[in-house]
């Protein structure tokens, strides 16, 4: 009997080559992991939460949640980074639990998270039926009064990072990002095998209104890493202690600004069932 096929081949293969695992231990990832980290602190309300981790990679997320002494279960479609999570599981004491699934389809039952994580599924999901199945998933597993956090790509991400580096000049990644502005459709060019694979980028708008449109309260839209990364000399001076200081204290103040959420490459929804 052949396995289904939970996610694009194109896409299983772009994770299958990359390093999810190392992704977030260097450059931009590094701070990526520790502002994530804190932006879900926040919305964890009690000790001991059953929080449901759906696309969860290889696990760094629900081994920090699990050390933290939450019941925490990871969902995944790709092959990979399931073996890679269960040896980061294997060494807790308070281990979290492991799945092969997919965002659409959650192998868990009606009402048990205080918390849901939706971090990956929506870059990757092209049809808004895929995207309404997943929040409707999302909802299902949460309790009443649960809260699910919803990670998305900036439609303006690809455009913003090209500009700054000098990509948009060159005719098939302005395309990309022409598509990426008017459509979300997101499908990288061949002259640039190493962006990401297929996927979505989505507009602060439209991105709240998949969250209502299957019966969530909109609570907040943060900026993820906000405009700070615009710093030209951003990795050093997060690395020095005042001028961190000063970024941070600047991404606070915008992170809920939406007039300068463009400028940031993901943002991340809050929505309370």
């Amino acid at each position: 009997m052949l396995k289904k096929q939970l996610i694009p081949k194109a896409l299983e293969d772009f994770y299958n080559k990359a390093s999810e695992e190392t992704r977030l231990e260097n450059g931009m990832g590094f701070f990526e992991f520790e502002r994530i980290k804190s932006l879900i602190e926040r919305h964890i309300s009690k000790p001991n939460a059953t929080i449901i981790d759906v696309g969860g990679g290889t696990g760094k997320y629900a081994e920090w949640l699990a050390e933290k002494e939450h019941h925490v279960h990871l969902i995944e479609p790709v092959e990979k980074h399931l073996k890679l999570a269960r040896k980061r599981a294997h060494k807790l004491k308070n281990k979290f639990s492991i799945f092969l699934g997919e965002s659409c389809n959650l192998p868990i039952e009606n009402e048990v998270a205080d918390l849901v994580i939706l971090h990956g599924p929506l870059y990757h999901l092209q049809q808004k039926e895929d995207r309404l199945q997943t929040i409707k998933e999302a909802k299902r597993v949460l309790k009443k009064g649960g809260i699910v956090l919803g990670f998305a790509i900036n439609s303006s991400a690809s455009t913003v990072a090209g500009l700054m580096q000098g990509f948009i000049h060159k005719k098939p990644f302005f395309e990309m990002c022409k598509t990426e502005l008017t459509t979300g459709i997101h499908n990288p060019p061949k002259e640039f095998p190493w962006l990401l694979a297929n996927g979505f980028y989505h507009k602060p708008k439209p991105l709240k209104k998949e969250f209502t449109s299957q019966g969530l309260e909109i609570i907040n839209l943060f900026a993820v890493e906000g405009i700070i990364w615009l710093d030209n000399e951003y990795f050093a001076n997060m690395l020095h202690p005042k001028k961190k200081a000063t970024l941070l204290e600047l991404l606070k103040v915008t992170e809920l600004d939406e007039s300068v959420l463009a400028f940031s490459p993901h943002m991340m929804v809050v929505a309370r069932k």
